[in-house]
């Protein structure tokens, strides 16, 4: 059986399936088509914390799941900016696990993920798959990735 590995980045999970289609996308219903035909090793999926009761209701649901929640404050700037992304811990996470499985599964439509796909595909030999908001994905990451798995409506809650 394939061992997988999966890597989600919520916010944009969450921000493009909005966007795109209003809706949310359906977690459950990921996990039990992935789990039905292959091991998942690890599953982790990387939030942001902002205190809402609401988002802790969403991140205990991904736990009972069987996801692995990581955490990272929201930081306000004194200009009205936000900052709360996870790029540099997913591609760190990533790394360490792309020699322990045979496939690693991306949950983001970045393109900054693109060169990380292609370098643990050339150093590990590793299948990559990411499943995405197809019109809110960069094509670089599209183009990096073995399988694209497009996010429609169907995959939502």
């Amino acid at each position: 059986m394939e061992k997988i590995a999966i890597f989600v980045d919520v916010q944009n999970i969450y921000y493009t399936t909005r966007q795109a289609y209003r809706g949310q996308f359906n977690y459950r219903r990921f996990w039990e088509s992935i789990n039905a035909n292959a091991q998942i090793i690890t599953a982790i999926a990387y939030a942001i914390d902002s205190g809402d009761s609401g988002q802790h209701k969403f991140q205990t649901a991904l736990k009972h799941i069987g996801f692995q929640v990581k955490l990272k404050p929201y930081i306000q700037r004194a200009d009205g900016s936000a900052k709360g992304d996870w790029d540099v811990g997913i591609t760190i996470d990533i790394l360490e696990t792309a020699a322990t499985v045979d496939k690693v599964v991306l949950l983001s439509g970045d393109g900054d993920f693109a060169i990380l796909l292609d370098r643990i595909s050339s150093i590990h030999k590793v299948n990559t798959a990411v499943y995405a908001v197809p019109q809110l994905t960069a094509k670089s990451l599209i183009d990096a990735c073995d399988q694209f798995h497009a996010i429609t409506d169907d995959d939502l809650l």
